[in-house]
């Protein structure tokens, strides 16, 4: 009897094939974005304690941009709440904070004698916030060497090359390795993703 007692209330907790998936996979939790309370967000103290998605090297999305005379790395973090319901939805929640970090590229110095190493210093600082409260449910902040930065109104050419080439949900999954797989298996890439992918001139 105490066998099956338990063996019931190990069903009625544990999620079965077919069940929706919890709230925290529809919202981001505690770690999502703050604002103040004009309304701009502030700056997420501790956003290198969260989930590294990836790095890119003089990464641009124009064919004839002219390279500014030395390289940057580009770090993108994301905060653990929103990854954790990622993986198992293959898209973001509401409340998604996506931190992208620019640093300078160093070239030989200690015993490195080729390739480059980040510089200590942070040469920009951009988010992407998806929050139902925003027009069009996401928004992008960039912050000058402040605590605080205002909403990059729309329209503005950050929204259209995201919302018309991103893999998910307008983010550039199709950038962050560790993600692109399981959106591909989760049935989760955009339309306009899987047709420029199609297309012979990214083959």
């Amino acid at each position: 009897m105490l066998r099956s007692m338990l063996v019931l209330l190990l069903l009625a907790v544990t999620p079965q094939p077919g069940q929706p998936h919890s709230d925290a996979a529809k919202t981001a939790g505690e770690d999502g974005p703050n604002y103040t309370s004009n309304g701009q967000l502030k700056m997420p103290e501790h956003y290198r304690e969260w989930i590294f998605l990836s790095s890119g090297v003089d990464m641009s999305y124009s064919p004839n941009a002219a390279m500014a005379g030395h390289s940057m790395f580009d770090n993108v973090f994301v905060n653990p709440s929103a990854y954790r319901a990622f993986l198992q939805t293959g898209t973001w929640p509401d409340k998604t904070t996506l931190v992208l970090e620019i640093r300078g590229a160093e070239g030989p110095s200690s015993i490195n004698k080729r390739g480059h190493s980040q510089s200590p210093e942070v040469m920009g600082m951009e988010i992407h916030v998806k929050d139902a409260k925003l027009d069009g449910g996401w928004g992008f902040f960039e912050f000058d060497n402040s605590n605080s930065a205002k909403l990059i109104k729309r329209p503005a050419s950050c929204y259209e090359c995201h919302e018309s080439h991103a893999a998910v949900d307008t983010t550039f999954v199709q950038f962050y390795p560790t993600l692109l797989g399981l959106s591909k298996a989760k049935g989760t890439l955009s339309a306009a993703y899987l047709k420029e992918m199609a297309s012979p001139a990214t083959k």
